[in-house]
């Protein structure tokens, strides 16, 4: 051992060529080091970590230490580079360069390393909303957290860079925020627009799958919430495209809450002649004889007004599934009428009376 240090030792004697066999030895014996802490850093992690995760309940921390092992055995070895870098007697400029470089790495492999870490914590909250508020909301809301964190990670990484290289991150960040400044003046809709897109998200007026209606009139079936626009699937199979500000600032009908379940409702109109409670009982028959028709809340059957040549009347119903709505009253409506020609109650056509005076 006392030879080798003796030999590692510098001379002023010393031949350059020796010299600088004797620097790079030393780097290499310190990256050889580093090396090594990493393949036990990496044994650690893979074989002793896990039996400790054991204990736990979830396995969250299990795939977080699965996933920063490479990363984190490779941050030990690009410390062991940079410090062998640190130690040649290189000139300032080759030392700025290439220690510059390894920093940079390292600061990568760091970044990786927490973006990773978040990403997990990101995955197991996502599944957890999924078990609270149902499948989608964690496709909805994860994706952007995860673009925001990534960005935060970068901007972070970058001024810890400038930081290393004496820059002037005061002066940076005012560049910065003019330009942001600038272009949130320029895209002010479109910062709008995502602003609204993840109100929707964390607010959670509709999921995807809902059906909606809007004030316009038109509905249909949320296809996509994205962070600019939201894609609704009508029933004539075309796709609406809405931007996110709009919806946040309109009043819409959620047909799918609280539940599935719809209300339908006939109007139809019989003849003055008619037995009213009996027309009732009809329509009422009527619609539990259909399957789909729930019988609680049973149908219910109002006489609602006088019409000028008719008696008007209103059935009401439910159905276990809003999209069964159309299809259920379509059925009601072929029944209803068979019935009352059955029983000789009739549907009147519109008439009107006109008197004619003839002046002498």
């Amino acid at each position: 051992m006392d030879n080798i240090l003796n030999f590692l030792r510098l001379e002023e004697s010393d031949h350059l060529l020796l010299f600088w066999l004797k620097e790079i030895l030393v780097a290499v014996v310190i990256f050889t080091f580093f090396w090594g802490l990493s393949q036990v850093v990496r044994y650690i992690l893979t074989s002793w970590v896990p039996r400790l995760t054991a204990f736990t309940r979830t396995g969250l921390d299990d795939r977080i230490i699965q996933r920063v092992t490479p990363p984190a055995s490779l941050l030990v070895v690009f410390a062991g580079l940079y410090f062998a870098v640190r130690s040649l007697p290189l000139p300032e400029k080759a030392h700025v360069v290439l220690s510059g470089a390894v920093y940079i790495l390292n600061i990568i492999v760091v970044t990786v390393i927490v973006e990773r870490v978040i990403a997990e914590l990101l995955e197991w909250y996502g599944a957890k909303l999924a078990e609270r508020h149902g499948a989608g909301v964690d496709r909805q809301i994860i994706p952007p957290l995860e673009k925001i964190v990534t960005i935060f990670l970068v901007g972070i990484a970058l001024m810890v860079t400038l930081r290393h290289f004496d820059y002037d991150i005061v002066s940076v960040l005012t560049a910065l925020g003019v330009g942001s400044l600038a272009i949130g003046m320029a895209a002010k809709d479109t910062l709008a627009n995502m602003i609204s897109g993840f109100t929707l998200m964390v607010d959670r007026p509709f999921r995807i799958g809902d059906r909606i209606q809007l004030t316009s009139g038109q509905w249909g079936d949320v296809n996509d919430i994205g962070l600019r626009t939201t894609k609704i699937k009508t029933v004539d199979n075309t796709l609406l495209v809405i931007p996110n500000s709009e919806l946040c600032n309109t009043t819409l009908i959620n047909l799918a809450y609280p539940d599935t379940r719809a209300k339908g409702r006939i109007n139809v109109g019989v003849g003055y002649e008619s037995d009213v409670e009996k027309v009732k009982g009809i329509m009422i028959q009527t619609a539990l004889d259909v399957p789909e028709v729930l019988p609680n809340p049973a149908p219910e059957a109002f006489f609602v007004s006088f019409g000028d040549s008719a008696l008007g009347m209103s059935l009401f119903f439910w159905v276990e599934d809003y999209t069964r709505l159309f299809a259920v009253t379509d059925r009601i409506n072929e029944q209803i009428i068979n019935r009352f020609r059955e029983h000789g109650i009739t549907i009147p056509y519109p008439t009107r009376t006109v008197f004619l005076e003839k002046e002498n």
